[in-house]
């Protein structure tokens, strides 16, 4: 049943809710970059991507999503629980010794929902670009969605899979960037600058669009919504999307402090705070 905007506003300071609870039980995890995505997730999920459960590995006449930068697992799982792919309660299991939820996705567990192994960064347009040559192959209309983080933009790799995506016409791809500039060694224009990212998509032969409001609900399903309009084109289409990390936590942002940080007792009781809800489902 597709839910109403305001039933995924709330779910979306849920997903929040469980992804602090999951790293601070096992004080170990990235609830930075989790909280600033948790939009694109729910929007893509619970407005956007057409998929079927139960879940299958190959997804014919279904849309895909490929998790590039895997070490945000943390909202990946919580979004994949909440829209049914897995009992909820399994998230208690997160990063703990054979748990199908470890701290970067793996598929030997078979957990619903995972098509990759992510944790080594750069890799995951590679494969979004494969499935989706597959799809044209196969005749399947459907399309294919990745994320990626910006300090990932810094993989050789990337720009690899840019080109030929570009060159082979791959226009049944949809790749966003969380666009937060901070990685895990500070500000992405600190480390290692990415320039104009939106001029250098374009180069590359991609059609770009940028939505600098990451962190609202409605905001993000437009421009999804727009993506999707402008597939079998010819091209593929790139989403800049302007997120913060730590978003919802006043503590946790303006900062790559937490790229990698779990909170304590006392800060975990401030964040839920900050996220309340007047009829929390936390597992």
């Amino acid at each position: 049943m597709s839910k109403s905007i305001e039933e995924l506003k709330s779910l979306t300071t849920q997903i929040r809710r469980d992804i602090l609870r999951m790293v601070h039980a096992v004080n170990s995890g990235h609830p930075g970059g989790s909280l600033g995505c948790t939009e694109y997730f729910t929007a893509l999920y619970g407005k956007v991507m057409n998929y079927k459960l139960p879940f299958t590995m190959e997804g014919k006449n279904e849309d895909l999503f490929f998790l590039s930068n895997g070490h945000i697992s943390p909202v990946f799982y919580s979004t994949l629980a909440r829209f049914g792919y897995f009992p909820v309660e399994e998230l208690k299991t997160f990063r703990r010794l054979n748990s199908r939820l470890q701290g970067h996705p793996t598929t030997h567990e078979g957990l619903p929902g995972v098509r990759i192994a992510s944790g080594s960064l750069g890799q995951g347009l590679s494969v979004a670009i494969g499935a989706a040559l597959g799809k044209k192959l196969d005749g399947d209309q459907s399309l294919v969605y990745s994320l990626h983080g910006d300090g990932e933009l810094q993989e050789g790799q990337i720009w690899e899979a840019l080109m030929y995506a570009a060159h082979n016409k791959v226009d049944n791809l949809i790749s966003t960037i969380d666009f937060n500039n901070r990685q895990i060694d500070g500000d992405v224009d600190d480390v290692l600058s990415l320039g104009d990212l939106n001029a250098k998509l374009r180069a590359f032969g991609w059609d770009v669009l940028e939505e600098k409001n990451g962190n609202d609900l409605e905001a993000v399903i437009a421009v999804l919504e727009n993506a999707k309009a402008k597939t079998g084109n010819g091209k593929p289409i790139a989403i800049i999307l302007h997120t913060e990390m730590g978003y919802g936590v006043d503590y946790m942002m303006g900062t790559h402090a937490w790229h990698g940080k779990a909170p304590n007792d006392e800060q975990l009781d401030t964040a839920f705070k900050q996220l309340y809800l007047e009829a929390p489902a936390d597992y």
